[in-house]
C-alpha cells in the first residue's frame, strides 16, 4: 500500500505536510514549515525516521520501552546493539508485537 505526501498551505501562513495513506486518508500531518523547501526537507526526515526509527511506547503504562515487530525483530535488535547510542543494557525491556 503507497502513500503519498502532501504539502499544503498552513493557517496563518507558512505550510503543512500530509501522509496520506493509499486510499486518500490522513495517516498525520506534521508542525508548521516557513517554506515549502523546509517542508521538503522535513518530509526527507520524515522518510528516513520511519524507515530507520525504533518505536518507542510512551503510552500510560509503556515506560518507553522499545517495541519490534516480530517480522524485524531480529534486524532491529542486531541494530541495537551494534549502535554505540543503544548500549547492550539499553535492549533489557524490549517487546515483540
Amino acid at each position: 500500500m503507497a502513500g503519498h505526501f502532501e504539502i499544503t498551505d498552513a493557517p496563518n501562513g507558512g505550510f503543512r505536510v500530509k501522509l496520506m495513506d493509499g486510499t486518500g486518508r490522513l495517516v498525520a500531518t506534521s508542525v508548521k514549515y516557513p517554506t515549502k523547501d523546509a517542508a521538503v526537507v522535513g518530509i526527507s526526515w520524515t522518510r528516513e525516521i520511519a524507515g530507520t526509527g525504533l518505536i518507542r511506547d510512551m503510552s500510560h503504562g509503556g515506560h518507553g520501552d522499545l517495541i519490534i515487530p516480530k517480522s524485524r525483530a531480529a534486524h532491529a535488535t542486531a541494530r541495537l546493539h551494534s549502535h554505540t547510542r543503544f548500549p547492550a543494557a539499553s535492549v533489557r525491556g524490549l517487546r515483540s508485537l
